[in-house]
């Protein structure tokens, strides 16, 4: 009978594991928690009009007030706690002189959180504390699922052949991620740059915007979620004839490169439009968060087999080898 998940494939996790993932589990509820309730909070900033009488503009401006100071009490156990995980890997890679995606996730955090924060202080400027929850909490969600692919890999007996098919799509995959990230945070702050000597009222927005959106969450899951999928198809289905197999791979590279690079040009076309200022800092998340699911439901069409497995001949002509 096949799985319901492809995630269905998981090897026996030890104590450590076990506890990681329920810390997980804890941070992740607790960045969607928080995040339900700053968005709440911050509704009357998003009401608020000039048109309005001077004495209802008064309330508002009040409540405004105090929904920020809610906001900040909320978003800092997301920031410190939620978001540790972040820090850790920003902290290794500051260490190793390596660029990964936890250094412009960090820098997206620290870029919107301290003036948001200086802001509820000060009781001018914007604040963007929504945006902070939205962006931690749909990026441990990504890298939940990254990391369930990762373990449904681990799990799988796969061969030295297949092994050998995964290990190119793993490390293209990586590459394009490492020059993104490189590329994306230049040119955020180049833009930013820009915009703060011609309208420096809006150049923190914009780059908050941009440092969002190259956060290369939809790029890491491409491979695994892809590889995951493929290897719950071969677990569930023994019976595959090779030519099945053969195909099942095949379309495995192909999927894994629409993911690769359909996720690519999803960023880029989106970051001019952050670059305009089209795009808030919270719509940015939102956008990463829907770059990163569709690749995950893309990924889902590899969990399937042929209609009779078992009884399917190999008289259909030469098969295309895609393991070389």
């Amino acid at each position: 009978m096949m799985a319901k998940s492809i995630f269905a494939l998981n090897r026996p996790l030890n104590a450590a594991e076990t506890s990681a993932r329920r810390r997980s589990l804890v941070r992740l509820g607790l960045a969607w928690l928080a995040m339900m309730q700053v968005m709440m909070f911050a509704l009357p900033g998003y009401l608020r009009v000039e048109a309005g009488p001077n004495d209802s503009l008064e309330v508002l401006d009040w409540a405004i007030f105090l929904m920020n100071w809610a906001s900040l009490a909320l978003t800092v156990p997301v920031v410190l706690y939620a978001a540790w995980p972040v820090w850790q890997g920003f902290g290794r890679a500051w260490s190793e002189r390596r660029v990964t995606m936890d250094i412009p996730v960090a820098t997206s955090i620290v870029a919107a959180f301290i003036p948001s924060a200086y802001a509820t202080i000060t009781g001018q400027g914007e604040v963007y504390f929504d945006s902070v929850t939205m962006f931690v909490a749909f990026l441990l969600t990504a890298r939940y699922f990254e990391t369930r692919a990762r373990q449904s890999l681990e799990a799988s007996q796969i061969s030295t052949q297949i092994d050998s098919f995964c290990k190119p799509l793993v490390q293209q995959s990586d590459r394009v991620a490492t020059v993104f990230i490189l590329t994306q945070l230049g040119f955020a702050f180049v833009i930013a740059g820009f915009w703060w000597m011609t309208h420096p009222e809006h150049a923190l927005s914009i780059l908050v915007a941009l440092l969002v959106m190259s956060c290369p969450c939809a790029l890491a899951l491409a491979a695994p979620m892809s590889l995951a999928a493929m290897h719950a198809s071969l677990a569930a289905y023994p019976g595959m004839t090779d030519a099945q197999r053969q195909t099942l791979l095949m379309r495995t590279r192909q999927v894994t490169r629409q993911n690769l690079y359909g996720s690519l040009t999803w960023h880029v076309l989106t970051m001019p439009l952050a670059a305009v200022g089209w795009v808030t800092p919270w719509l940015a998340a939102l956008l990463m968060f829907i770059s990163s699911a569709a690749v995950v439901v893309n990924a889902w069409r590899l969990y399937a087999i042929p209609a009779d497995p078992m009884h399917m001949t190999r008289n259909d002509g030469p098969q295309t080898e895609v393991l070389s």
